[in-house]
């Protein structure tokens, strides 16, 4: 019988999860001398080292002390909060990371709630205690009435706390301790983690998780085993959430230890394996026993609250940077995807074009970037709030937000989220010239806001957000107020029309940029559409004149990101994305289209 502990890293966004993963897989000897590790080892996938945030929920083993200790990694931003949940029901303690400095933020908030829920009694570490800045008793209050106001029981209020610097590779149990190793947290993991319920003696019963896909062996399933012993090869029954039962034989059985993944021939209950064999697996579907097939508790799945609609690219530029550019194929594509995503939903809406739904724009953005890494061409429409119909009333996403903002700043970000329909809860402050706002708006007051607030808190403000509830439908929310510079010309841009147009606001393009009729080159001024010409030279004469020659200063354009370009289109506008590209562009390039359709809209 093996000494198991199953626990789940849960924290905000950038508290430091994955780093201390790193740490406890360095010191409890997972890795040999010799190898080589890189920073964050846990966050494997491109856009995940790029951003330095997790994305998917990951999983890994180390033995320590006769004990086999699983820790599921999980994503701190409050769009991949479906995977939070799920994880937690897989294990049976967590460590709880909060920043010495920033304390409790929302999406600690949101991880805690469903923890406590659970009746998982959490050992909070207090992370980064080697910042000047940091303030361990004040966050270990904070933790506190966080738990009783979050209903927590007696056994959960007397909670584990543990001191740690992860990026510095120590821990201790009190601030006084000297700075050794990062051990003292697998110790208390041990002690106050409990073992898993279940018998290796009574009938097969393990729950998927996350899914996972190989080229060789189709769906892979991570799970956890609940009851029992499971082998390689053995016949079992899939019971499916909806009470279906498919019967098969597990083609493949994987452990974990460290980074790597290892077959094995036999698992029992409490740990952590992968398989494969069925291609009907779902996330939530039990693998029971042949003989005996009890399901266990499909799990809740966090419903999507934002909609994007991907279509095929139809610009004049379409399939020169792309090398995937058909319908058929973005549909292939996101068919793989929604096989190990189960967060999100797509579905065609006809003539090329799908709605693909999801938790919020981030997770929207990097499945697009994903796509377009791979050589995908596609452009995207405005972000839209799923609205749903309860007893009769139309509902609306609604969320709370907090923002860290500096004092001289927090008038402009109030009037601007009262504009968007932004309810202030509380504004305490922080001290360091800053004030920490709370707010409950409208999902769709926040798309497009980012941009606007870290300009007018220059920089330095801190927004985060989590899902709150649904809630009636609230009247218009302001949108964009400038209006775009729109090209009326095919060809080059060229630095002279540029120069000229910089008056008349701020420029997406640089010279020598392709450009096209319809494409929106800049954000302008003034709150309506201007049509430009941006390729128009200068015109040469074989007469001489004073100031011909005077040089021209071009202002650097603000190339638009994936992000910034979705927050910042409207109604008549799409984002072309290509493997090379990104640009901006009108719905309809005809201007007298445009103009027709803006007649019909306002009537």
């Amino acid at each position: 019988m093996q000494k198991i502990r199953n626990i789940a890293v849960i924290a905000h966004v950038d508290h430091g999860k994955t780093t201390l993963v790193d740490e406890l897989l360095k010191q409890s000897g997972t890795f040999d001398s010799h190898q080589q590790v890189d920073e964050r080892v846990m966050d494997s996938n491109d856009i995940e080292k790029e951003r330095g945030i997790t994305i998917l929920a990951k999983n890994t083993a180390i033995r320590y002390e006769g004990y086999k200790i699983n820790i599921i990694d999980t994503p701190g931003h409050a769009d991949f909060g479906g995977e939070v949940e799920r994880v937690l029901k897989m294990v049976d303690g967590v460590l709880l990371l909060v920043d010495a400095q920033e304390g409790v933020m929302p999406q600690t908030k949101f991880v805690v709630k469903k923890a406590l829920e659970l009746g998982i009694r959490p050992i909070v570490v207090i992370n980064k205690i080697d910042k000047p800045a940091g303030e361990p008793d004040r966050v270990v209050d904070e933790i506190f009435d966080l738990f009783d106001a979050l209903g927590a029981n007696e056994d959960q209020l007397d909670f584990p706390v543990v001191y740690a610097a992860a990026k510095n590779g120590f821990a201790k149990m009190n601030l006084e301790d000297p700075d050794k190793d990062i051990l003292p947290i697998l110790d208390t993991i041990i002690k106050e983690v409990p073992a898993s319920e279940g018998s290796a003696d009574n009938p097969l019963q393990l729950q998927v998780f996350t899914l996972d896909y190989d080229n060789f062996v189709g769906k892979i399933g991570i799970a956890r085993i609940f009851n029992g012993r499971v082998k390689k090869n053995e016949n079992v029954t899939l019971v499916k959430a909806c009470g279906e039962k498919i019967n098969g034989r597990i083609s493949k059985l994987i452990g974990f230890l460290g980074l790597e993944r290892i077959d094995i021939d036999e698992a029992e209950s409490g740990d952590i394996v992968a398989i494969a064999g069925f291609e009907a697996l779902d996330v939530g579907d039990t693998i029971a026993d042949s003989k005996n097939p009890v399901g266990l508790d499909p799990l809740h799945i966090e419903e999507p609250t934002l909609s994007v609609v991907m279509s095929v690219n139809n610009s004049p530029l379409a399939g020169t940077e792309g090398k995937f550019v058909t319908s058929n194929k973005i549909a292939e594509r996101l068919e793989a995807e929604m096989q190990t995503n189960i967060a999100m939903k797509y579905e065609s809406t006809g003539e090329g074009a799908f709605k693909v739904s999801g938790r919020g724009e981030l997770q929207i953005t990097i499945l697009a970037e994903n796509m377009r890494r791979e050589g995908f061409e596609f452009s995207l429409g405005r972000p839209e709030v799923i609205i749903k119909e309860i007893d009769g009333v139309q509902m609306e996403p609604f969320e709370h937000l907090v923002i860290d903002a500096p004092d001289d700043c927090t008038g402009t970000v109030i009037e601007k989220l009262g504009k968007k329909k932004g309810e202030m809860t509380s504004m305490v402050p922080t001290g360091d010239g800053q004030t920490r706002l709370e707010f409950e708006i409208p999902a769709r007051g926040l798309i497009g806001f980012r941009s606007q607030f870290l300009t007018d808190t220059k920089g330095e403000g801190v927004m985060n957000h989590s899902f709150l509830d649904y809630r009636p439908v609230s009247s218009g929310v302001e949108s964009r107020m400038n209006g775009a510079l729109v090209s009326m010309e095919n060809g080059v841009a060229v630095g002279f029309s540029i120069f000229n147009l910089q008056d008349r606001g701020v420029m997406f393009i640089a010279p020598q940029d392709k450009v096209y009729g319809g494409m929106v080159i800049g954000e302008h001024a003034r709150a309506n559409d201007l049509d430009v010409n941006p390729i128009k030279g200068k015109q040469l004469s074989n007469v001489r004149s004073s100031g011909a020659d005077e040089a021209i200063k071009l202002v650097p354009p603000r190339t638009p990101t994936l992000e910034r370009a979705l927050e910042w289109i409207e109604e008549d506008e799409l984002v072309e994305v290509t493997p090379i590209s990104i640009r901006i562009r009108k719905k309809h390039l005809d201007p007298t289209v445009r103009k027709r359709m803006t007649k019909k809209a306002k009537g």
